[in-house]
């Protein structure tokens, strides 16, 4: 497994430290003290395959691949999230958020079923507690990946996403396996995510990524992001093939959805990657623009069967706040993860 995020550069982190006293005392007992793996889970499986969570201000639906109402089929993951200072969710209803929905081993993909193999391959879900869930997906037809993804609210406006997966069988010819997940955000009218980072002079500014069109400089790596996919020529255009000159310092980025802020942040940098489409989730009519996709990848170089790898990532929902505020927010996570 990746080395997990080394402890960040004081002059960020240092930030705001009554704001990090006042944020502590609010994630008492919050942390991954508290989150629940694979392991401990021994229950049937939610019939209805989704399940509605609720903490602090946060009300989320987790679901499978499975179709409800005006969810559609094959997207997994969260469903809906929603703050309650709003009235909707802050992805698109009939598609979802943290949806896993690519294994990306730089082969050719055409059959749609396998390009977006995991959003088409059988999950599982349980629910936890109030506030848990875990989606169980066993080794998928093509890739032969097994995956368990674990969701946990956190009052007052976190939502903690532990993801981790085995290969079943060495089918990564090229030297790696990435996986994708995608959040097709509801017709925000600010599209842009936001994240540290900036050019090749430009370490560490606050960096605006919205690309122009989908597939075009999409991807995002980090600094020291030394790995060049390679994909056989004349295969299908793809956001993770479409690398952007911009890279990013920290492992965090931030977007507007009404008068909210939506944050997700890293537990590492090695292995993940940021990406961006102004139209992946479609069309809102009603709002006459593009649902834009805030997506990111995490890979492995050189993947060995039947090890386990992974990452975790917190998620932030909450009103309009000042960068200074998301940067303690993302600290005290930190803090607390290396003090668990």
């Amino acid at each position: 497994m990746p080395a997990p995020h080394p402890a960040a550069r004081p002059g960020i982190h240092g930030r705001r430290r009554a704001l990090k006293s006042l944020a502590s005392l609010a994630l008492a007992g919050g942390g991954l003290r508290g989150a629940t793996t694979r392991r401990a889970v021994a229950r049937e499986p939610e019939a209805a395959g989704h399940v509605e969570l609720q903490a602090g201000d946060l009300t989320a639906v987790v679901g499978d691949n499975s179709a409800h109402d005006q969810h559609r089929a094959g997207y997994n993951g969260l469903w809906s999230l929603r703050h309650a200072a709003d009235d909707r969710s802050i992805f698109v209803p009939s598609l979802a958020g943290l949806n896993l929905e690519h294994v990306v081993t730089g082969e050719h993909l055409e059959d749609a079923r396998t390009f977006f193999e995991p959003r088409n391959a059988p999950m599982t879900l349980h629910r936890l507690d109030d506030a848990a869930a875990e989606l169980h997906q066993p080794p998928t037809p093509t890739f032969h990946v097994e995956s368990w993804t674990t969701f946990r609210l956190v009052a007052p406006h976190f939502l903690d996403m532990d993801f981790r997966f085995r290969p079943h069988r060495s089918v990564f010819p090229r030297g790696y396996v990435s996986l994708f997940w995608a959040s097709y955000m509801n017709a925000p009218e600010d599209k842009s995510m936001y994240f540290l980072g900036g050019a090749e002079q430009q370490a560490g500014q606050w960096t605006q990524l919205c690309t122009q069109w989908h597939n075009d400089q999409s991807t995002v790596r980090h600094r020291d992001d030394r790995l060049e996919m390679t994909f056989p020529e004349g295969g299908r255009p793809a956001l993770f093939k479409s690398v952007s000159q911009l890279r990013f310092d920290e492992p965090l980025f931030y977007g507007h959805c009404d008068d909210l802020v939506w944050s997700v942040f890293f537990d590492r940098t090695d292995g993940i990657r940021l990406t961006h489409s102004p139209s992946g989730g479609g069309m809102n009519p009603e709002r006459r623009t593009t649902n834009p996709a805030w997506d990111f990848q995490f890979f492995v170089r050189e993947p060995e069967v039947m090890k386990e790898y992974g990452f975790r990532t917190r998620t932030l929902l909450r009103p309009r706040c000042s960068r200074d505020e998301i940067l303690a927010d993302y600290s005290l996570w930190n803090q607390t993860r290396r003090d668990s």
